[in-house]
Order: structure tokens, then C-alpha cells, then sequence
């Protein structure tokens, strides 16, 4: 029998609070205009684990699993759309489009609230990559804000303290100031507002301003990660201050969480710029929380020079074909866009639209996406398994390890791909694949770490312009160092700390001065293909969040929508299924669809996946994708059940 998770209290009231939102959440002024509206997503959460499950371990899965809204239905807007992980931060953006803002506009508005309400996933203190549609010059630019080592870091960085004192920093890598990058958000941010923004700069900070001084609300899913978090939140004094009771108990749902701290850093950015962020007092205060040494952490060496010397980067945009469509990705130093390309080139030598999902013929079960068929989810597996083959062995930062090729196009070739396909036996599970063979590239392969803590946001705009930006602190509240305000993040441990790979050679993402680690976020657009091959209009916006498994979350979600022709919100629904280049599939069990007691062994779906060879697992996946699709003249938005997220927009 099927257990749910037990909320308590203002947690219970608040859960169902944000499965039941319905208008804008911060006043009442747009209720009678009809703006900046969820649509009908009126069904609570239902906090639903898998059996026996009550927390997660986090050094296999990104974040806490917060359980399932069924039946969501999808909001319908009339010119513009905004999905986040957290209602107040989509509200704040979409009063921004409401007001005339672009979409760049909006997502400063977005990630500065999400700062606040969701800081173990996303913040200033990180990076994020942007991609961003003009309607009305066609470019999609690829904004990339990642963050950088330290001009100061060795090879060994990650790896052990020191060249005499080889053990490994204290009281763990991810916890020392070695895994903090130069943050990389702000700087990105302010770029894209100066090429597409429309609204000053200094109002778009105005929403989380009045959050970080008036107080909100401790959601369920932050009130989780707190308490799983707390003994290491407890070893930063701020952090301890700030999200822990005086006794060291996490504090809980519904407690209202001030920070005045934050107000005065996101003050002074919104009057000087990211300047302000870069250089001066809040500079030197990151550079001095990256070096303490309190509770016998191993410092950082990140300098004043580091933050005041970063820049953004525009990176030219990933665009493939698949079928009828072109999609559009980010490319390296993200593996997203390059595996998420590869992985749907591989599967166009099949035919995936005839394998569409089981139940979709009406109820919650039909609104949850249906049940995959084994076959289906056999196919994109191993597809994935060749994908990520590749991206664990020649993706990294290429401004220091070219792709093979010197190109992206190389790891996506039609021709290639197709060899790939042929390596995929339709009755039988791979298990591990083996990644191409590009001649004399001398790269190592070795364990690759994911990034955990991370957000995604999507917006279209009255003006027809996109953007799909996802965002991160790596792994739940970063590095767990809270200065001024925010959370600062633990990214380079994305780089591999070994030099070295299992056969001795150098890894593509070993850590070096200046360089950007590996990522796996993936934001999407996808476009209609036109007559000529080329780009056509823009279709779809998606993205998530979820570690290395975010190349698997999209990656379903674009097969449902573009395949099996699923509305936005089923798809997102949809069961989270997938592969990395290991011999288990992930077949996520907080899904009403997937039985996953006694481990998923009396459900159907998972028996014959089993039978194909795949070692299967149904841990509760923790995506959080959200998707906005053109429909007719307007659009058509699904935010993920497995979070707080919801869309809104001028309701139609």
C-alpha cells in the first residue's frame, strides 16, 4: 500500500495554498483585468513519496523529493507566459510583462525573488545560461553566465589541500571555499537587459526588495531542504542564523523569513549595476567568506581581481533538426544542449510517434501524461546511454579542451548519429556504452560530478520574445557559506577533482584557472522547420532543473510534446524516465502512474524493462521542468507537479 508523506500543520496549509493557487499572490489589483493568472491548476499537492521514502539522499539525487500535484491542467494565455519553480517569483515576472517589460526584464524580476524563496536552488552567489529569442531580428542568443575557477587554482584544487598536505579540504570539498566559483549571474543578467530590456533596472529589483524586507512564507519544499540540511547550514554562522532556530532546529513551513541583509545588497545592485556585486564592499565580503577558515574549513583562494575581472559570454546556439522541427540548445561549457541534440538524433532513425504513452484516454491519468510504453522508454534510454558516452568524455570547457571537430556539429552529425542508432539493439539493454572514436584525442574518462541545487525559468513576452534561462548554486544551498543576504555557490565541484582518468590521461573537465565547469542544464527552444531547412517560428520554451538527469527530464518532455503530440502540461507530468551512460534507467516512483512498491516489482512497465536487461530504479524523480507552447494566437503552459512551480499570464 502506497504511503504518502505527512505535512503538519502550516506545512499542510501552505501545500495545498500553492497546488490551489489562482491569482496574483502579492495583491488584488489584477484580479479584475484578468492578468497575471495561473489558469486552473486547482488541485493541491499531495506530497505523494514513494513507499517507505521520507527523505532523500542527496549525494545521489538533486535536492529533496517533494512529492506530486496529480491532475494539473494547462493555462491558456493570450500574449505572454512566465513559468518558475515558485509562484511568487512567476507572479513578480509576470506583473513585469504585464507592465509592458520584455522577457530579459522579466527575468531579473524572476531570479531575484527566486534568490529569496528558493536560495538552495538558485541565487546571485551563482551562474545560470540564457537563451534568448528576438522576435524581431530571429536571433536566438546564448547568454552564458557560468562561473569561473580562481585564477589561483591548481590542478589538485579540488583534490587535496595542498601539494604537501594531500587530504581533502575540510570539512569536505563541496563545504570548504575550494568549491566556490566566481558567480556569474548578475554580470549575464545585466548583459541580456542591456541588449533586450525595455523596463530601468533599478525597478526590476523593486518585488524582491519588498520580500527580503516584509518577509514570506517558508514554503514546504524549502522547509524540507532546511531540515535536511541542517547540520551543514549550522556550520556557516550566517546561515545558521538565518535558517535555523535558535535551539539549531530547521526552521519550518509557514515561517515568515526576513532578510534585511539581502535587501541591502540587492538595494545597492539596483542603483550601481552588477558593479556593485563585483567590486566594493560586497566583493570583499565574498572574498572573505571564501577564505575563512571558521570551523576548521579549508579556505578558498578566490581574489578581489576573480570577481572584479569576470564577464559573461555570448556563445553561438546549438540548433539541430529533428523531424519537423529545430531545436535549440546550449552548447558547451554546458553538455546539455549538445547531449539533448544527440540524444533526439540518435532517436529520429525510429519511430518513437507510433509508441505513444498508454491511459491517455481521459481522468487524472490522461492529465498526468499516461503510462510510457517499455519500448519507448528502451529506445530513448539507450539513445541517452550513446549521448552521454560522448558528453563524459569530450565536453568541457572548449576555450580550454576542443570538442573533436573544434565543433559542436561533430558530437550532432546526421551521419554519425545514424551510425549510433545502429548500436541499439531494440531487444536488448547496452548497459554501458562506449563513446565514438574521433582519432588521437587525448582525454581521459573518469566519474563525472552533476550539479544539484538549480531552478528553471521560461517566459514569452506581449512582444514575442523568449527566454529559457536555468540557474544554479550547484548542489542544494551551494557551499553553504550565506554572505550578505545570499547563498554562495559550490560549482566547481562540477569539475572532476582527479586530473586524471582511469587510463591515466587527462579529463576534458579537469579543473584549471579561468575555466568553466562542465554543465548539464539545458535550456530549449524549439522552432518549426521551414521549407528551406531553416529556422521557422518559435513553438516551444522549456527546461528544468535536476542535475545531470535535467538532459533526461528534457529530453521526455520534448518526445511528448513534438512525438506524441502531449499538451505542455502532460508532458511535464509525464513519468520522468531515462539513462545515464550507466546500466540503470531511471523510472521515477512518485509518479501515480508507476507502482514502485517492492520496488517496482509488480509494475508492468517496469518488469519489461527489466526483462530487456536495464537495472531499473523508481527513486521519486525531482525534475522541474516547466514548458510554454504556441497555441493558435496564444499559449499553452505546464509547470512541473513535482515542485511549487506554476505559470501565469494574461488568462485567456
Amino acid at each position: 500500500m502506497r504511503r504518502t508523506r505527512n505535512w503538519s500543520g502550516a506545512a499542510a496549509a501552505l501545500l495545498l495554498l500553492l497546488g490551489l493557487v489562482t491569482a496574483c499572490t502579492t495583491g488584488p489589483e489584477n484580479e479584475a483585468d484578468g492578468t497575471c493568472v495561473t489558469g486552473a491548476n486547482g488541485t493541491p499537492l499531495t506530497a505523494r513519496a514513494a513507499p517507505g521514502t521520507t527523505t532523500t539522499n542527496l549525494s545521489t539525487n538533486p535536492e529533496i523529493a517533494s512529492g506530486y500535484r496529480t491532475g494539473m491542467t494547462p493555462v491558456r494565455t493570450a500574449t505572454f507566459s512566465v513559468s518558475t519553480a515558485n509562484p511568487l517569483a512567476t507572479d513578480a515576472a509576470c506583473r513585469v510583462l504585464r507592465d509592458g517589460g520584455t522577457a530579459a526584464d522579466a527575468l531579473i524580476a524572476a531570479q531575484t525573488v527566486l534568490g529569496l524563496v528558493e536560495p538552495q536552488a538558485s541565487g546571485i552567489g551563482g551562474g545560470a545560461f540564457l537563451l534568448y529569442y528576438d522576435a524581431a531580428t530571429g536571433a536566438v542568443d546564448a547568454y552564458d553566465g557560468r562561473e569561473t575557477a580562481p585564477a589561483a587554482a591548481t590542478e589538485n584544487y579540488l583534490r587535496w589541500i595542498s601539494d604537501t598536505d594531500r587530504t581533502e579540504p575540510q570539512p569536505s570539498t563541496r563545504a570548504s571555499g575550494r568549491s566556490i566559483g566566481t558567480p556569474g549571474v548578475l554580470r549575464m543578467l545585466e548583459l541580456a537587459h542591456r541588449e533586450h530590456g525595455k523596463q530601468s533596472w533599478r525597478e526590476l529589483f523593486d518585488p524582491a526588495i519588498a520580500l527580503a524586507d516584509q518577509g514570506f512564507a517558508i514554503s514546504p519544499r524549502l522547509a524540507g531542504q532546511i531540515a535536511e540540511s541542517a547540520d551543514d547550514l549550522a556550520r556557516d554562522e550566517n546561515a545558521r542564523a538565518y535558517f535555523l532556530q535558535p535551539d539549531g532546529s530547521p526552521k519550518p513551513a509557514g515561517t515568515n523569513l526576513t532578510n534585511p541583509a539581502m535587501s541591502k545588497t540587492l538595494n545597492a545592485i539596483a542603483a550601481d549595476g552588477a558593479e556593485a556585486f563585483y567590486t566594493g564592499a560586497i566583493a570583499a565580503d565574498i572574498v572573505d567568506a571564501v577564505a575563512s577558515t571558521d570551523g576548521g574549513r579549508t579556505p578558498g583562494l578566490m581574489s578581489l581581481a576573480d570577481l572584479a575581472g569576470y564577464q559573461p559570454k555570448k556563445r553561438t546556439v546549438l540548433c539541430a533538426p529533428y523531424r519537423e522541427h529545430i531545436v535549440c540548445g546550449f552548447p558547451n561549457p554546458s553538455s546539455g544542449g549538445i547531449t539533448v541534440a544527440a540524444t533526439l538524433g540518435i532517436l529520429s532513425n525510429f519511430d518513437l510517434p507510433a509508441l505513444r504513452p498508454d491511459q491517455l484516454d481521459g481522468g487524472d491519468a490522461a492529465l498526468d501524461g499516461g503510462k510510457p510504453k517499455a519500448e519507448a522508454v528502451h529506445l530513448i534510454s539507450e539513445a541517452e546511454r550513446l549521448a552521454y558516452a560522448d558528453r563524459n568524455k569530450y565536453i568541457a570547457d572548449s576555450d580550454f579542451v576542443p570538442l573533436p571537430g573544434n565543433t559542436p556539429q561533430t558530437l550532432v552529425n546526421p551521419d554519425y548519429l545514424r551510425q549510433r542508432a545502429g548500436l541499439i539493439d531494440p531487444g536488448r539493454s547496452m548497459g554501458t556504452a562506449q563513446p565514438g572514436d574521433f582519432g588521437p584525442v587525448p582525454l581521459g574518462t573518469g566519474p563525472q560530478p552533476p550539479e544539484h541545487g538549480t531552478s528553471h525559468i521560461s517566459v514569452i513576452d506581449s512582444y514575442g520574445n523568449a527566454a529559457s534561462m536555468t540557474t544554479t548554486v550547484e548542489s542544494a544551498f551551494g557551499s553553504f557559506h550565506l554572505v550578505d543576504g545570499f547563498i554562495l555557490n559550490n560549482q566547481l565541484t562540477d569539475f572532476a577533482a582527479d586530473p586524471l582518468g582511469e587510463d591515466g590521461l587527462p579529463v576534458a573537465n579537469g579543473i584549471d584557472a579561468g575555466k568553466r565547469p562542465r554543465s548539464s542544464m539545458a535550456p530549449t527552444l524549439v522552432f518549426d522547420r521551414a521549407a528551406d531547412g531553416e529556422r521557422g517560428r518559435l513553438t516551444h520554451v522549456t527546461g528544468s532543473p535536476g542535475g545531470s538527469l535535467i538532459i533526461q527530464f528534457v529530453v521526455k518532455t520534448l518526445v511528448a510534446m513534438l512525438d506524441w503530440g502531449l499538451d505542455p502540461q502532460q508532458a511535464v507530468s509525464a513519468v520522468d524516465f531515462g539513462a545515464g551512460n550507466t546500466p540503470t534507467t531511471n523510472v521515477g516512483g512518485e509518479h501515480p502512474a508507476v507502482d514502485a512498491d517492492a520496488d517496482g516489482d509488480n509494475d508492468p512497465l517496469v518488469q519489461r524493462l527489466r526483462e530487456l536487461g536495464h537495472t531499473v530504479s523508481v527513486a521519486p524523480q525531482t525534475s522541474g521542468l516547466s514548458a510554454l507552447t504556441r497555441d493558435g494566437d496564444g499559449w499553452i503552459g505546464g509547470a512541473d507537479p513535482r515542485r511549487e512551480g506554476a505559470v501565469m499570464g494574461d488568462n485567456r
